[in-house]
């Protein structure tokens, strides 16, 4: 959730908020629709915080401390999230579907989106680095696992059992790191290195491209990849973030207030 809103148009949580007469928010994005999860965990948060300080800590900084602590507890790195983020008032669902990058994008347009924000090619395959966690619509890499080569037979026979080619079983899940997938860790790059990305764009980063190094690197070291992952994601929470009386602080998430 921190990359899909980060991502897309700075650090303001406009992906948290709800569809309004003006707008039609990014929860109902291609990539986001059915797979983003976890909203009532920060309506929590929200909560609790508001009956203690109300109108002072934003969603925005939230999401962004949510992230890291849940690296933190899953097993991962943890980096000094700056605070002081301001929230949105509107949301883009067009942006969304536009600007988050497509599972299905090859190595050079991988490359190009994450250059358009400033990042470059090692620190796209460190953040592609959180598919150690989380899971998938069988209709996010149904092409894959029936009409590409370079995944591994078994892996992709496993999958099929769970995503048949008829659309009744697109929203079927599957975990986007097979070997651990409640533990961050670098098992992720190892999967690719043994061709068992679940998304094409997971796979293209070890393809016979230029990135193949780095996930060779990071499958041998869980400390260089931590250490780059913190690096990228302290990069991603300072993506163009609202300050000073830009935005406001919503006293709900999901909506403006």
């Amino acid at each position: 959730m921190n990359f899909s809103y980060g991502f897309q148009q700075g650090c303001d949580a406009s992906v948290l908020l709800d569809d309004t007469s003006n707008f039609t928010g990014e929860k109902t994005a291609l990539p986001n629709v059915r797979s983003l999860r976890g909203f009532e965990v920060i309506d929590t948060i929200k909560s609790q915080l508001e009956s203690l300080c109300p109108g002072v800590v934003s969603c925005a900084d939230i999401l962004a401390v949510a992230a890291r602590d849940s690296v933190l507890l899953f097993g991962g790195p943890s980096w000094t999230v700056q605070l002081g983020r301001r929230d949105s008032t509107t949301a883009s669902l067009s942006d969304a579907n536009t600007e988050l990058p497509s599972p299905s994008l090859d190595l050079k347009d991988l490359i190009s989106s994450f250059s358009t924000k400033g990042f470059s090619a090692k620190e796209m395959v460190a953040l592609s680095g959180s598919h150690t966690m989380g899971q998938a619509r069988c209709q996010m890499f149904r092409d894959r696992i029936y009409n590409e080569t370079n995944i591994n037979s078994e892996f992709a026979t496993f999958l099929k059992s769970n995503c048949t080619q008829s659309s009744g079983t697109d929203d079927n899940l599957s975990p986007l790191d097979i070997t651990s997938p409640v533990f961050f860790d670098n098992a992720y790059f190892k999967n690719l290195v043994d061709s068992k990305g679940l998304l094409h764009s997971d796979q293209q980063l070890f393809s016979g491209g230029s990135t193949d190094s780095l996930v060779t690197t990071y499958s041998n070291s869980s400390g260089t990849f931590y250490t780059d992952f913190a690096n990228a994601m302290l990069k991603m929470g300072n993506l163009s973030p609202l300050t000073g009386t830009s935005g406001q602080i919503r006293t709900n998430c999901r909506k403006t207030n």
